[in-house]
């Protein structure tokens, strides 16, 4: 296909060499040029500006938050405006679900199509392409792009024909990844301090009960403390318990561990966490029981 990738940050420049290793023909697009570098080498083409990366049978958007993607989304030089009639806009991006919602009915008014897929891995997940990708739109629509997400992923899971239902999903996912870290940190603040070493704990977890990648993945970050650099920024990890709860505010939906870990998170951003992995808070309950 001829598709284009808006946004190549750490996800994203993995997610488009994968598909260009597909044999896809690649137009990319990101405000930092020099990011577009790497993947011209692999044969993808640069587009100078949002408009040629939307000229294709669909477009990728990866981006950070709600107004990153309205800001390429919206406006005369914007998505909307160049996308062709029935090509589709894929949203990798993480973001509300007031948003997904707003983005499909406006693409429809376009005569565009507009599939939400967002995707559960980390940014080695993504280079290698082996991401889990959430979809939800027109059953057409994701029967189009089905080639473009077997480049990108080991799995596809397609949950609706709302776009706002792949959102949902994937924002609860992230709030159980975190409530996992914030459970990991209590359960090693304990043992370390009663003279376990973090490390054995960790093996002895994930090799008995919790082996599973998500405890093997931020087990270890923990144990090793090894918080820089970022894979996944502690304030994206914010900005999606904030989502989760806001998504569950509107339906009436009470989740105390997420108002928990909004807390944690504002701990470790007050206290100059914000370069820091968002697994990083699950290292505050060792400071707070001071077990080294």
């Amino acid at each position: 296909m001829n598709v284009g990738f808006i946004g190549l940050g750490h996800m994203g420049s993995g997610m488009a060499a994968n598909l260009v290793k597909a044999g896809h023909t690649v137009t990319v697009y990101n405000r930092t040029e020099e990011r577009t570098e790497p993947l011209v080498a692999l044969g993808a083409k640069a587009a100078k500006n949002l408009a040629e990366a939307c000229k294709g049978d669909a477009v990728f958007t990866m981006l950070a938050n709600d107004d990153a993607v309205k800001s390429v989304v919206y406006g005369d030089k914007g998505v909307l405006a160049h996308l062709p009639r029935g090509a589709i806009h894929i949203s990798s991006s993480t973001i509300s679900v007031s948003l997904s919602e707003r983005l499909a009915v406006d693409h429809a008014g376009a005569g565009q199509r507009f599939i939400a897929a967002p995707v559960f891995g980390r940014p080695d997940v993504a280079a290698a392409g082996k991401l889990y990708v959430i979809t939800a739109g027109e059953p057409d629509a994701i029967a189009a792009a089905g080639n473009l997400f077997d480049a990108i992923g080991q799995g596809t899971f397609n949950v609706s024909k709302t776009p706002k239902a792949a959102n949902l999903v994937k924002l609860s996912g992230n709030f159980l990844i975190a409530c996992v870290i914030e459970s990991i940190g209590e359960a090693l603040a304990l043992v370390s301090k009663g003279g376990v070493d973090r490390r054995q704990y960790i093996d002895i977890l994930t090799s008995s009960l919790f082996n599973a990648p998500v405890y093997k993945t931020y087990g270890g970050l923990l144990a090793e403390r090894n918080f820089e650099p970022a894979g996944f920024a502690a304030p994206l990890g914010h900005k999606d318990i904030r989502l989760a709860l806001a998504a569950a505010e509107e339906m009436c939906v009470p989740m105390p561990l997420a108002s928990l870990l909004n807390d944690r998170f504002l701990t470790l951003l007050a206290h100059g966490g914000d370069k820091l992995d968002w697994s990083a808070i699950g290292d505050l309950a060792a400071k707070d029981a001071a077990a080294g």
